[in-house]
This record gives structure tokens, sequence and C-alpha cells, in this order.
């Protein structure tokens, strides 16, 4: 049985969250504030984690930090925000999704169960990778390109793990929706876009040439290995 922790300072909020994960098979931890929340996600460590972005004292973007620094668990920030900008804050902090309130029961237990089959039931395939330019150490979510360390999010890390296991092979958005977000639905196509251009930057290329992901227009993308 899965474990998924639900922060939010709102009672009504965290008891209808928690009736509906019970209800779909989940243990549920509840906490009303920031503080509580990280006490019970050291002591139980879940297995997804549903955030509060606007609560008193600790708000939802420290607490991601604070998870962030030793957990690369799936978070779901739940919130009144609407603005992009708010959504790109969370996802380039390391939230894996961001659901809008008021939000559709069966959204969010789509969105939980997509952000769940993001995470390795039987461990990564391999444990290193490494071409004449990138290297990964995947059980220690360690990067570096150039012989430099490089630090990605969680879902910049499946992405360009993604890429690393389909060398060379053109990958459609679809695609890498389903390998790096869980689901074609969890998210928009342009997040795919947006998220390869944020993993470009940080990567950036060989000296003297381009990137190792290439666009391939009309149909995805595509990593070339350097040799």
């Amino acid at each position: 049985m899965t474990c998924v922790l639900v922060v939010d300072d709102d009672s009504d909020i965290r008891g209808l969250v928690r009736e509906l994960l019970e209800r779909a098979g989940h243990d549920v931890l509840d906490a009303p504030d920031g503080n509580e929340g990280l006490r019970l996600f050291y002591a139980r460590q879940p297995d997804l984690v549903i955030l509060d972005v606007s609560m008193p004292g600790l708000e939802g973007w420290d607490v991601l930090e604070r998870m962030r620094e030793l957990s690369d668990v799936p978070v779901v920030m739940l919130t009144a925000r609407a603005e992009e900008l708010d959504k790109v804050r969370g996802l380039r902090a390391g939230a894996d999704d961001y659901i809008t309130k008021p939000f559709g029961r069966q959204e969010l237990l789509a969105r939980v169960d997509a952000a769940l089959r993001r995470t390795p039931s039987g461990g990564e395939p391999q444990d290193t990778y490494a071409d004449g330019f990138v290297s990964i150490d995947f059980p220690q979510r360690a990067v570096q390109a150039g012989g430099q360390p490089v630090a990605l999010t969680p879902l910049e890390f499946r992405l360009l793990a993604a890429f690393v296991r389909n060398p060379n092979q053109v990958l459609s958005h679809e695609q890498l929706l389903e390998l790096a977000w869980g689901s074609a639905g969890a998210a928009e196509r342009d997040q795919v876009k947006l998220y390869v251009g944020y993993l470009r930057r940080k990567l950036g290329g060989p000296e003297g040439a381009e990137s190792p992901i290439e666009t391939m227009r009309g149909f995805g993308y595509r990593y070339r290995p350097v040799a």
C-alpha cells in the first residue's frame, strides 16, 4: 500500500483528499502546516506528497525546498493560485505536478496515479551511464556534463534519463510525457519544450559543438551520445 502525505492548512481540503485517497486504497498521513508536514515526511518517508502552497508560517515553497534536499519523492502542489508564473515556479523548484483549487475528484486521483507511476519500483535499469560528455550515477541522482556537476530537478533528471536510455531514437512529445511525467495526459506538450530547454541550458554542449539533445522538427527530440 502506498503512503501519501497531505499538507494543507484547510481541514476541509485535508478531509476530502484523505477520503478520496483512502477509498482509492492509499494509506494517508495529513498535516495542518509545513512544520508538521516536514516532521511526518522525515519520520514516515511517504511515497508521494500533496502540498499546499499558501500556509501560515512555513509556506509550501519552503517545505518543497527542504524535501528536495533529501528526496526526489513525487510532490504534487495543491493551491488556489492559477497564474502561470506560480506553476512554473513550482515545477522549476522540483514539484512534479500542480493542481489548482477547486479541483475535480477524478482529476486529483488521476494525477496522483500518474505521479506514483513515475516512481521506480524495482530499481533503476542501470546504475550508471557515460558517454563522451554526459555521465550519470542513477542511484545517487548525480549528473556531470563535460566533467562538471550539473544540478537537475527530479523532473529534469527523469527527462535526461529518458534520453540516455533511448540513444539515437527520436522521441515524440507524447513519448517523453509518458517517460518523464508518467502519462501523456499528465502535462501539456508545451511543458516538454520548456523542460528540454531547461535541460539543454544546464548541460551545455561539448566544446565547439551543439547540445547532444537535437530537435527533430515535426517529430520530437533525439539524444546523440557524444563519442
